[in-house]
């Protein structure tokens, strides 16, 4: 029979070893954490932790959005002058630009691009900068199947492509990839590999919806993850948009980051949005 202090011993031991344990599993379940982004949401899920795959030093593994604010695992690499090294299509091609920092319906940090000359969906769609391919949807919009991405690139800039209709061989591959397209169901998932992409790279060749109804369009969101913008330092604004900060306090004007002369071109066409028009809470 066991004395009272070799019971006393061993119950000390097991609870010891229950607490190891414990630990050991909570942080399995940190290295393994995730964030998903939501099309038009807050980032709700977001967890700061370091995914990245040490043979690819582009990984977006090292921006992370912890529930306030968007944190880099390490000290980021230095952005270029301008942001963007091409646009996403063809400005020449577009009739009207959508603004970002405007309601549409709700609140969108992103904007985008019309082709109101267009009799069809052909749209030249590539990459404005070295960026990796960090999650994507495809989902059904009016019974068209629609593709999403999100890329961040390491120094601390995000792109986000969205109404992509015909996808190159590379971003078709990646689609195939992704959950099945279900109707008004846009919640992005991670791609468990995220991959690099070079500025220029083709995305797409057709946008938005076609017919009978016509609609030559998508979206293009650019967000500094490095800082919050300077709408959100308003009380009023950054209140009222709380819950998508993750967006709403990060979309920049992307429009006075492309090259110059597109720039130009850009600033040149009508906004988009027959009511809203160029208001915007980032282009000043």
């Amino acid at each position: 029979m066991k004395t009272t202090q070799q019971l006393r011993s061993e119950a000390g031991f097991g609870h010891v070893f229950l607490v190891l344990l414990i630990l050991v599993m909570l942080g399995v379940v940190g290295y393994a954490g995730y964030y998903v982004f939501g099309k038009n949401s807050e980032f709700k899920n977001a967890i700061t932790v370091n995914r990245s795959n040490k043979s690819n030093k582009t990984s977006q593994a090292s921006w992370a959005f912890d529930g306030s604010a968007w944190k880099a695992a390490a000290t980021p690499p230095t952005c270029p002058d301008p942001l963007l090294s091409q646009s996403p299509v063809d400005i020449s091609q577009a009739t009207a630009i959508l603004y970002p920092g405007q309601t549409r319906n709700q609140y969108k940090p992103h904007g985008g691009f019309l082709f109101g000359n267009n009799t069809d969906n052909d749209v030249d769609v590539s990459l404005a900068m070295d960026a990796t391919a960090v999650d994507g949807v495809r989902y059904l919009e009016n019974g068209t199947e629609q593709y999403l991405f999100d890329f961040i690139n390491d120094c601390g800039i995000m792109l986000r492509y969205d109404h992509l209709l015909t996808l190159s061989d590379a971003f078709q591959q990646l689609a195939d990839g992704l959950p099945e397209a279900k109707a008004n169901q846009s919640q992005t998932t991670n791609f468990s590999t995220p991959k690099p992409f070079k500025a220029g790279d083709s995305i797409a060749s057709a946008v938005g919806f076609p017919d009978p109804a016509l609609n030559v369009s998508m979206d293009f969101g650019v967000y500094d993850l490095r800082k919050p913008n300077e709408a959100s330092k308003n009380a009023a604004y950054a209140s009222a948009h709380a819950d998508v900060k993750s967006q709403a306090y990060y979309g920049i004007c992307w429009l006075n980051d492309l090259p110059a002369a597109d720039k130009t071109a850009a600033l040149a066409l009508p906004g988009g949005d027959a009511k809203a028009g160029k208001t915007s809470d980032y282009c000043k």
